[in-house]
């Protein structure tokens, strides 16, 4: 049986599965900031957002019965969204994890900081750009630090939930 036929026919429980995935990736960032004392850089703090927000969009696809084609798609559409979001600030991050040292940036101010005293614009511009606390890697797991298991989960979540939420063409 073809995997997307297979997802497809267990659409609610794929995208219920991801979005439990999801809020427990999210618990693990919030373990590991307060109990395992690793404070969040800015990216990391986008990244946690767009992983919740990928968790909502799987969530979201999970609604629409079977015959709501156009639901469906929708739904299909913005895990898709979600999670290239994810994987765009998660593949940012380790990009920024690569460079250097000494090429990045010095630590600038804290996130709460550039929120507010700068516009949304100019908060987004400096956070994508990154800083020396980005481009710390304090944990890694297999030889991948955390931006780079944000990249997986989201790639792999974004994937089975698009094929699982797309309708299958009627024969």
């Amino acid at each position: 049986m073809d995997l997307s036929v297979l997802l497809q026919a267990h659409r609610r429980q794929a995208c219920l599965l991801g979005a439990l995935c999801c809020v427990l990736l999210l618990a693990f960032a919030l373990y590991s900031e307060f109990y395992m004392g690793l404070p969040p850089c800015p990216l990391c703090i986008f990244q946690r957002v767009a992983m919740a927000a990928l968790g909502i969009a799987l969530l979201l696809a999970a609604l629409p019965p079977a015959g709501w084609r156009l639901c469906r798609m929708v739904g299909a559409v913005l895990v898709a969204v979600a999670a290239l979001a994810t994987i765009g600030v998660a593949a940012r991050h380790l990009y920024i994890q690569s460079l250097p040292p000494g090429s990045v940036a010095a630590c600038g101010a804290s996130l709460d900081y550039m929120i507010d005293v700068f516009p949304l614009a100019d908060v987004l511009r400096k956070v994508l750009t990154g800083s020396g606390e980005c481009a710390k890697v304090s944990w890694t797991l297999l030889g991948l630090s955390m931006p780079g298991w944000v990249l997986l989960w989201a790639a792999a979540l974004g994937a089975v939930g698009t094929l699982a939420s797309w309708p299958r063409r009627s024969r």
